[in-house]
């Protein structure tokens, strides 16, 4: 009877998840499809990018697994099923999604440090007429060394940085040496993975607080303010246009005598015409969104839009109070700095997390809710993405636009989302601990009975697992044990969300005051050669 429980319920948790990844699979074909070119469209990089995003959305959906198993584990009074009262039973089930994690996370590595690089820099320096095959094969190869390096880097000094009491000074070099062997050996490389994976979160970190925390404010305000009407773009367009010839005209009318123009009035002329170029290029994208029935369909949505803009912002305020209480609690209750502000339950009351535990029993209510949560940060992330651009530093590099993407573009665009996507694992943890950590795990916790009547009886209480649960009563989710193996990783996390919040409320002003957006945002842009038109019209 045990094993059929076990049986059942561990298929329950993988069929859903299963099911949850062939729905992210979809979901990465449609997306990445959908930006990018159809011109400069290419097979290798299309796969690539397809599969490095889905790898991270898969990561992300295995954390309700992770939590599902050990929530299931114990029956609402706190006492253990019959299939989970042997510790061995439960060992072999954590360490089936332990190895799920090193899997996953072996394969990121893989993309982030060798796949993408040389696809990226194999595009690169296809853009070059008079390099052959070989040599695009050498020179790739030749940068993505330097990935694998770091790469390496990472993982030494993952393996090697002692998280325990290392030898006495008395001990021999062999000793020593001796030691770190050991202590790579009986982690199993936990640490080294756990090193590069928290590497990369914290690159992931700096583009949520670029991208996402931008995109949180910038998705739901445009989807509430709308677009400008085309009809009033096209009339206004018409008449820059009038504008901008008639100012040409007075400027060719000054040699009409045989002078030439002056080295100034030549500079305006360049200029003049290339506005009127962009502005004619302007006109025949808004003539073809005037016609087009999906302009006339998101019309028709209005109302939908509206709602749907309505329903974004107020998840983002939630999102945001949340992760505010969450570090405020940290704050007040953590041992600090040197602890990396980590914070065993929760001391004030955060609705994402009571949300999260309430939800929990119901499976799979709250697996749906957090794949809404992954998904809701990578759109808004994309939304962050395509009004800002891919930028280093103060140089703009790509554009991010609907059919129009190039394949190295798309590369770095799924490099980005993935790493964001890494960092919502420990998004969720800020947004909701308790669940992350234990899930609805609780214990029984006896106390001696008083009274004279009692003698050595004893009487107890169902408490929420947390720091003070005996160790054999509690089992942590695997993910928890991954994302803080390292202190200061956590403790730049903590800071991190901070400076989200920040980030996000000055994003949220800005939106607010900004107009309508164009309805051909960001389709014409000066830049722009003739032939993405013709991409476009196609």
């Amino acid at each position: 009877m045990a094993a059929q429980s076990l049986l059942s319920e561990s298929v329950l948790g993988w069929s859903i998840f299963a099911f949850v990844l062939l729905v992210i699979l979809a979901f990465c074909w449609v997306y990445i499809r959908k930006f990018q070119s159809r011109q400069e469209s290419e097979v290798v990089s299309t796969i690539t990018a397809i599969c490095a995003l889905a790898i991270a959305l898969i990561t992300s959906a295995l954390l309700p697994v992770d939590i599902f198993l050990v929530s299931f584990m114990k029956y609402p009074n706190g006492t253990y099923k019959d299939w989970a009262a042997n510790n061995e039973t439960r060992g072999q089930i954590e360490d089936t999604v332990l190895y799920g994690y090193y899997t996953l996370y072996s394969i990121i590595l893989f993309c982030v440090f060798l796949w993408i690089p040389f696809v990226y820099f194999y595009y690169e320096e296809r853009d070059d007429d008079n390099v052959n095959k070989c040599s695009q094969v050498k020179n790739a190869l030749k940068y993505t060394i330097g990935f694998a390096i770091v790469c390496v880097v990472l993982l030494l000094i993952g393996a090697f940085v002692p998280l325990e009491a290392p030898p006495s000074q008395n001990s021999t070099q062999w000793e020593k040496v001796q030691y770190l062997f050991e202590e790579l050996g009986s982690r199993h490389g936990l640490s080294a993975l756990s090193f590069s994976i928290s590497s990369l979160t914290l690159i992931g970190m700096l583009a949520v607080i670029t991208y996402t925390a931008y995109g949180m404010s910038v998705l739901p305000l445009n989807l509430i303010k709308g677009t400008r009407s085309v009809v009033y773009e096209r009339l206004e367009n018409t008449e820059d246009i009038e504008d901008v010839e008639h100012q040409i005209e007075k400027l060719k009318a000054k040699c009409t005598d045989g002078r030439p123009l002056s080295s100034r009035d030549r500079n305006n002329l360049q200029e003049l015409e290339d506005k009127l170029q962009v502005l004619r290029r302007r006109g025949r994208h808004l003539e073809i969104a005037e016609t087009n029935c999906c302009t006339k369909v998101g019309s028709a949505l209005r109302p939908f839009k509206i709602l749907l803009g309505i329903f974004f912002i107020l998840v983002a305020l939630l999102f945001t109070v949340a992760l505010f209480i969450s570090n405020l609690d940290k704050a007040l209750h953590s041992a600090g700095i040197s602890s990396g502000f980590i914070i065993f339950g929760t001391n004030l009351t955060n609705p994402l997390n009571e949300l999260l535990l309430a939800l929990q029993p119901v499976f799979p209510l709250d697996y749906i809710l957090i794949t809404v949560i992954t998904m809701y940060f990578v759109l808004t992330s994309m939304a962050g993405i395509r009004n800002m651009g891919i930028w280093f530093f103060w140089i703009r590099l790509y554009k991010i636009r609907p059919k129009r993407t190039r394949p190295q573009a798309l590369l770095f665009l799924c490099m980005i989302l993935l790493l964001i996507v890494l960092h919502t694992s420990y998004m969720i943890y800020s947004l909701a601990p308790q669940y992350v950590m234990y899930g609805s795990q609780k214990y029984f916790a006896q106390t001696p009975s008083e009274g004279p009547m009692s003698g050595n009886a004893t009487s107890g209480t169902t408490k929420i697992c947390d720091a003070d649960a005996p160790g054999d009563q509690c089992t942590m989710t695997r993910s928890y044990l991954f994302l803080h193996k390292f202190w200061f990783f956590s403790t730049i996390y903590y800071f991190g969300n901070w400076v989200f919040i920040g980030v996000f409320l000055i994003g949220l002003v800005v939106s607010c005051c900004r107009g309508k957006k164009s309805v051909i945002e960001g389709e014409v842009e000066a830049d722009d050669s003739d032939m993405s038109d013709d991409e476009y019209v196609h």
